[in-house]
């Protein structure tokens, strides 16, 4: 590992927890690299922030920053210095003044995308069956289980509130684009990473390799951490 770079922190997304990375976490740990994630809340964007500044803190020495789906929109609005690269995996990436509804929104769907809409909390779920024909195809049926039962719904206000300027205008970023996405259409991960001017690697996966393609997701996070180029 580069001497510059200490410590993994990573973030998930929306209707999952820090279990996601599961695999991702041993191996990286497995390879000697200090790897932990950030519990965010899902509340507001202000509160899943802080919740990723309170681990950074936590951290000695420079870390690399991984976020998943929406918890891309959260790295980017992050300011700690430990900082010095970003990895988006399959993430949304709102530019300045924009928020994560407007990048989420801007391509057609998928076909077996699923309608979400805000309970009467203000609090939005993920349908059952989304998790098999969406969430994550390429899981096993026991595994999709699994990710219903646990879910974590996500509060309207992370999805509609304005970032600031994205720290992946001034860190080093990598984008690891998946073209089975159902969730985010791989035309919009296409767009906000060129535009991100981010390191593009592109992989036959679904929303969620931190599960179903751990090795692809490891791979991008060592080269962010100087291990592959």
């Amino acid at each position: 590992m580069s001497e510059n770079i200490s410590n993994v922190v990573l973030v998930h997304g929306a209707w999952a927890d820090g279990s996601s990375w599961g695999g991702v976490i041993w191996a990286l740990k497995s390879a000697g690299i200090n790897a932990v994630a950030a519990p965010i809340p899902l509340t507001s964007l202000a509160d899943d922030v802080a919740a990723v500044e309170r681990t950074l803190a936590r951290e000695k020495g420079h870390t690399v920053l991984v976020g998943h789906a929406y918890a891309g929109a959260v790295i980017g609005e992050v300011k700690s210095d430990k900082v010095k690269a970003l990895v988006y995996v399959a993430a949304l990436a709102p530019d300045e003044g924009e928020n994560v509804a407007d990048v989420f929104g801007r391509g057609v769907p998928h076909p077996k995308a699923p309608k979400v809409a805000p309970d009467g909390d203000g609090l939005m779920w993920l349908p059952h069956e989304a998790f098999g024909e969406a969430f994550a195809q390429n899981a096993s049926p026991e595994v999709q289980e699994l990710l219903a039962a646990v879910q974590r719904p996500l509060a309207v206000s992370c999805i509609t509130t304005a970032v600031g300027r994205p720290l992946w205008r001034d860190v080093p970023t990598w984008y690891l684009l998946a073209e089975q996405d159902r969730m985010i259409v791989k035309e919009t991960q296409a767009f906000m990473s060129s535009r991100m001017n981010a390191t593009v690697v592109s992989h036959n996966v679904d929303h969620l390799p931190s599960l179903t393609a751990q090795n692809e997701v490891v791979d991008i996070i060592l080269a962010a951490c100087g291990e592959k180029k």
